[in-house]
């Protein structure tokens, strides 16, 4: 995490000393879906050990359904730390008992949450690309009248989907079933076999569980079970792109039962969305702007689980569910009159309407320096109006953009960053925030290294220099990122 990487170089390093006096326990966080699961969580545990620090209780692993291991977990802490004394056992009981009633508290102050979300309603579906797109990106607008839900620019929506009822259909006729077989869902209660389908489980993504179990019985032919090698994760990455749940029980020579199936299913997780609009400019309203996934696998179409769901399955009487996660590393700074520059392209635009939405509304003076790409202008120019509009009052101070495809030689945000290097430079040394959204892979490292090479070239540093001028951004809180 960017939020832990300096303590990680710190811990990771020969400048640490034995560590025999501390005692610790590691809560790990990860997701399954990842080849890397915890593996932050693990590196610590394992690190604390060598050091010679004393493992008061196991680690545990979380998958996204973390509440009920890391409840355990907590427990587990206060007891080890508690001392033999009933007294303090007891005063240490309470202080967990406080402690979770506080975190849950401060989590979720209204009472929503993904295990409980407000049922909103979709009042806008609009497409923003035009003719000639080959992206499908749509700006929503949801009412939390009633709901009592407040937000800060910068935080992120979390929306609990449905899963498409053509796909549901398609694994019942697999599975040879006519839906109304009686299952378990994740808290014990036992629903329909269709109703499962659709409402709690992810039938997309196939989970480590069932893939494994799918190998067992000779899914693909046999060539399951050797991709499931560790060493050929690669492989099975290659292997398993446009590939579903009901790609995997298709071709099974002993199919599972309906019990047997929902067993080894992942549950569905809610999706987060960065917020873009800010509640001043639109009380009881949030707004997203979100690119709707549709590609062709194996002969089928496919289609992202939540963003297919608000771009088709959500009319305006249909309830969205949704819950507000709040951002603690990803906000404006509090005094406006400070200057920011913000690099958003496609749907990275997201947050940073809502900024400048929020910096208009309040007055704020200091100056706005946007970068923002895309495909072709002419078709991807995200909310252009707006933007356009912004520069023209002298809110947005200055727009820079990069269209990729308008020109024989691609041009992304990076290099609008390095042409504009000595500008951009003086404005970090004025105090400038900079903050980047949008796809971590492969954006938001060119971005990073773009970043360092304008502290080298137009800062005079060395490398070394530029790296910890960048890292002394981020432990100030003038370099955050939303990126996935």
């Amino acid at each position: 995490p960017d939020n832990a990487q300096a303590f990680w170089n710190y811990l990771k390093s020969d400048l640490v000393p034995p560590l025999p006096h501390l005692h610790y326990s590691v809560l790990a966080l990860g997701d399954t879906n990842y080849a890397a699961f915890c593996q932050f969580g693990k590196n610590c545990d394992e690190r604390f050990e060598k050091l010679g620090a004393k493992r008061v209780h196991p680690r545990i692993d979380c998958d996204l359904d973390y509440e009920a291991p890391a409840k355990s977990w907590a427990e587990g802490v206060f007891s080890a730390l508690s001392s033999a004394t009933e007294a303090a056992t007891s005063d240490a009981a309470s202080t967990s008992s406080e402690a979770s009633a506080a975190a849950s508290a401060a989590e979720d102050p209204q009472g929503w949450s993904k295990k409980n979300p407000f049922l909103a309603r979709l009042v806008a579906n609009r497409h923003l690309n035009g003719e000639g797109s080959g992206k499908e990106v749509r700006h929503y607008e949801i009412s939390l009248a009633g709901s009592g839900l407040s937000y800060e620019v910068g935080d992120a929506l979390g929306v609990v989907p449905s899963n498409c009822a053509d796909l549901v259909a398609e694994i019942l006729a697999v599975l040879g079933c006519d839906g109304e077989e009686a299952v378990k869902i994740p808290d014990g209660a036992e629903t329909s076999l269709r109703h499962a389908l659709a409402q709690h489980y992810d039938i997309c993504r196939p989970s480590p569980d069932l893939l494994k179990a799918a190998a067992e019985r000779g899914a693909a032919g046999g060539e399951l079970a050797s991709l499931l090698d560790p060493a050929r994760k690669d492989d099975l990455k290659k292997f398993l792109w446009g590939r579903e749940v009901v790609d995997l029980i298709a071709r099974l020579t002993k199919p599972f039962t309906a019990p047997e199936l929902i067993a080894l299913l992942k549950n569905l997780q809610p999706r987060l969305y960065s917020i873009s609009s800010s509640p001043k400019a639109h009380p009881d309203e949030v707004h997203l702007t979100i690119a709707a996934v549709r590609y062709d696998g194996h002969g089928r179409g496919r289609k992202g689980v939540c963003s297919t769901f608000l771009a088709d399955r959500c009319a305006e009487s249909t309830p969205v569910p949704v819950f507000v996660q709040t951002s603690h590393g990803f906000r404006l700074p509090t005094d406006g009159n400070v200057p920011v520059i913000m690099c958003g392209p496609g749907t990275g635009i997201a947050p940073f309407r809502a900024f400048l939405e929020e910096r208009l509304a309040s007055g704020a003076k200091g100056k706005n320096w946007l970068f923002f790409g895309d495909q072709k202008r002419s078709a991807d120019f995200l909310y252009q109006d707006e933007l356009e509009g912004w520069v023209a009052g002298g809110h947005l101070t200055r727009l820079d953009l990069a269209f990729s495809r308008d020109q024989a030689e691609k041009i992304y945000v990076q290099n609008r960053m390095l042409e504009n290097a000595a500008e951009l430079f003086s404005w970090l040394e004025s105090g400038a925030h900079f903050y980047v959204c949008g796809d971590a892979s492969r954006m938001a490292k060119d971005v990073d290294a773009a970043l360092h090479q304008i502290a080298e070239t137009a800062g005079g540093m060395s490398k070394e220099a530029a790296a910890a001028y960048i890292q002394k951004l981020k432990t100030d809180k003038r370099y955050q990122r939303d990126v996935y």
